[in-house]
């Protein structure tokens, strides 16, 4: 039975409550009122019977509880049949063998009822579907939770803010992941009791956006918990440092975070980053509830990362080759990234770092395998921010992937690129905290340095 089918349940139980009390009061006057307690009890038996009905459309007929209604319409018609006799009963006495008959079925429904919890998960980007899905495992294998993985569809963005083109990425998920079709679930109808997000941006993104029905000011119509993972970790914060709430501010101050009822984040330290960014634009007296909605429990990123670097990964054919050495011994491999931030910010100087870069991995090519793999929305972001780079970005993009000599990763599957490598190199990005974890060396590139001239 759903929570808030349960809640039904509870409610006719206090009403059972209640009408027993009505019918003490009637009886314990000093002139009895004997027809109001027999109203009293017949409405208690037709709520019995009404309860007895809903409990048995989700649970099935013959249920435990359902057989201590029945004994407590019993008990209701032999009080009626009592209280009307020349012999009566008195006050206290029918309260009592009301009262045990509630209690009987209260307890009942508590230990009874399985209480079945719907929990919601929606991704829009394939790639950050890791952010949740240690969340979804959970929530898959736990026997009184339905489940369901529902991608949704996002748009990338003119440089007017007007919508350009849409993207729906639920054929892209792991064979494992079942995936649910957003147009036909009910969000109303089946009333989640708990959605999970990793979008926090709603309409305040440049490049991107999710549907508005998506928004998390929209979604909180649905649910009684809505719950935001970031679908990036960061570098662990220093609280003593002065600069502290302006780097998190952009990151604590989404609609994602505000309109969320938990934020689950990295680790305790980065709450209290959150906390004190948050407290220090909210007020003081707004701290217990920061507090309490923040929680510093982990990233799901670092569970599936740490589960998977013990488990083989398949590699394409078309990778193999490239990492292969001649005689057949494996190359080393380096996962080149390249942010968005860096790209935005530098423009002309990240075209001729990367022209850079590729020349140098190029030349030790023998020894090397360079696996590049680029934030899957720098051409969306540069055709918005900074078209003037654009088309010199997709050739250098186009004769990389035409000259063969390295891996070009623009699969989902970010996870897999990390754990077949053997160092990072590239842009401070979040991908660096799984490096960490991994124990994987880690050189962040320096736009201002060119090596091959």
């Amino acid at each position: 039975m759903r929570k808030n089918r349960f809640k039904q349940v509870e409610n006719y139980i206090a009403l059972f409550r209640k009408i027993c009390e009505g019918v003490y009061q009637e009886l314990n006057n000093k002139e009895p009122g004997i027809d109001k307690a027999c109203q009293y009890l017949e409405m208690a038996q037709q709520k019995a019977i009404d309860l007895g009905n809903l409990i048995e459309e989700t649970e099935g007929e013959g249920h435990k509880t359902v057989s201590h209604l029945e004994e407590y319409c019993e008990v209701l018609f032999q009080i009626h049949e009592e209280i009307q006799s020349e012999r009566g009963l008195s006050a206290s006495s029918a309260k009592g063998r009301l009262d045990h008959c509630i209690n009987v079925i209260e307890k009942s429904a508590k230990e009874d009822i399985k209480l079945t919890k719907v929990v919601v998960f929606l991704p829009y980007k394939a790639s950050m579907w890791d952010s949740l899905e240690s969340v979804w495992m959970k929530a898959r294998d736990d026997e009184d939770c339905e489940a369901y993985v529902i991608p949704i569809p996002y748009y990338e963005k003119n440089p007017d803010g007007s919508v350009k083109e849409y993207h729906y990425e639920g054929q892209d998920y792991p064979d494992y992941v079942p995936v649910v079709d957003f147009q036909k679930f009910d969000f109303e109808g089946a009333s989640p009791d708990e959605i999970y997000i990793h979008n926090p941006y709603d309409d305040s993104n440049y490049v991107t956006s999710v549907h508005p029905f998506f928004y998390s000011e929209n979604l909180k119509k649905f649910t009684d918990k809505l719950i935001y993972i970031p679908y990036f970790v960061l570098a662990e914060p220093n609280l003593d440092d002065v600069n502290l709430s302006a780097n998190v501010l952009p990151y604590a101050l989404t609609k994602g975070v505000i309109n969320a009822d938990e934020v689950i984040v990295q680790s305790e330290n980065m709450k209290k980053a959150y906390v004190m960014t948050l407290v220090g634009r909210f007020g003081e007296d707004t701290r217990e509830y920061w507090e309490r909605k923040i929680k510093g429990t982990g990233s799901p990123k670092f569970d599936k990362i740490l589960r998977m670097k013990d488990e083989e990964q398949e590699i394409p054919e078309e990778w193999k080759k490239i990492i292969t050495k001649p005689d057949g011994s494996k190359k080393k491999i380096v996962f080149y990234n390249t942010s968005v931030v860096a790209m935005i910010n530098k423009g002309a100087q990240m075209i001729d770092k990367i022209r850079d870069v590729l020349q140098v991995f190029k030349e030790n090519a023998d020894d090397v395998a360079l696996l590049w793999r680029p934030h899957p929305l720098i051409e969306a972001s540069l055709e918005s921010m900074v078209p003037e780079v654009l088309e010199d970005y997709r050739q250098i993009v186009k004769n990389y992937k035409e000259e063969g000599w390295g891996i070009y990763d623009d699969t989902p599957d970010m996870d897999r690129a990390i754990i077949i490598s053997d160092a990072y190199y590239g842009d401070g990005s979040s991908i660096v905290q799984l490096y960490e974890k991994l124990e994987k060396p880690i050189m962040i590139q320096n736009p201002d340095v060119i090596c091959a001239e």
